[in-house]
């Protein structure tokens, strides 16, 4: 009876192996009702052309743009906003969802934890200053960002339940093996900068397995293009528009964010 009992048990693991995959296929572009929501980074800060978007400053060269533009899904709603919390995608995005949604991205997280506030102080103020405010911010991140992303992805699922849902992450600003001879923060300040953009990330891998959403990590894909790097696509400080700094350039939604949530989609 054992060789038997192995076939049914061999048989039932392959069913189950194909449920799982059939479940986690990507959406048909041609036929998606995709949505973007989330913050700047979503948004396209900093990559330029952003039309009539007001202060959300969705660029035409965002991700979420560019796959819209290159995959024609059958709808596609713009939602991101620069500087947009969790508590803002809830109260002011979360209306571009419904039941026909197949597939939603986003990024949000940030602004919660004062991300434009922490970088002032650390171009500003100094390494001991710098080092302080990442201290806070984490300690902020690990005390109310699990909460919110629950929060964020129970809500997106009961207004979208057939959507595949997308959640990225940020880039890691600085290339520490190439900061040395880099102008600018210290490399006390840069580390830890870096540390405190891991600590978000793992938040949001950790919220996204949590909820069966897919993570879109882009730190891979920015590596050898962060600042200090020859061919940086972040936007260094810039004090004629400070709110770009820290964002992607055009290259860096395009080459960056775009492949990471095209392979996830």
């Amino acid at each position: 009876m054992r060789p038997r009992h192995t076939l049914v048990a061999l048989t039932a693991a392959a069913a189950t192996a194909a449920a799982t995959l059939l479940t986690a296929l990507p959406a048909n572009a041609a036929t998606a009702s995709y949505v973007a929501l989330g913050d700047s980074y979503s948004s396209g800060l900093g990559a330029g052309n952003y039309g009539n978007s007001g202060s959300c400053d969705r660029s035409a060269g965002a991700y979420p743009q560019l796959w819209a533009n290159a995959n024609g899904p059958s709808s596609f709603t713009f939602a991101a906003c620069s500087g947009a919390t969790t508590s803002d995608l809830l109260s002011s995005q979360l209306s571009a969802l419904g039941s026909g949604t197949t597939l939603v991205s986003f990024t949000i997280g940030g602004n919660d934890v004062g991300f434009s506030s922490v970088m002032e102080t650390c171009v500003i103020w100094g390494t001991s200053s710098c080092v302080s405010a990442v201290n806070s911010a984490e300690s902020q991140a690990q005390s109310t960002l699990p909460a919110a992303f629950d929060n964020v992805l129970n809500s997106i699922k009961a207004k979208a339940p057939n959507a595949r849902i997308v959640f990225l992450d940020y880039p890691d600003f600085y290339d520490l093996n190439s900061s040395s001879g880099c102008i600018g923060l210290s490399g006390t300040s840069r580390a830890k900068i870096d540390e405190g953009i891991n600590l978000l990330d793992s938040l949001v891998q950790q919220a996204a397995a949590r909820h069966g959403a897919v993570f879109g990590d882009v730190r891979g894909s920015f590596s050898g293009h962060e600042i200090c790097d020859s061919s940086s696509w972040l936007n260094s400080v810039d004090w004629g528009n400070f709110g770009d700094s820290y964002h992607p350039t055009a290259a860096g939604q395009a080459s960056g964010y775009y492949p990471v949530f095209a392979s996830k989609a």
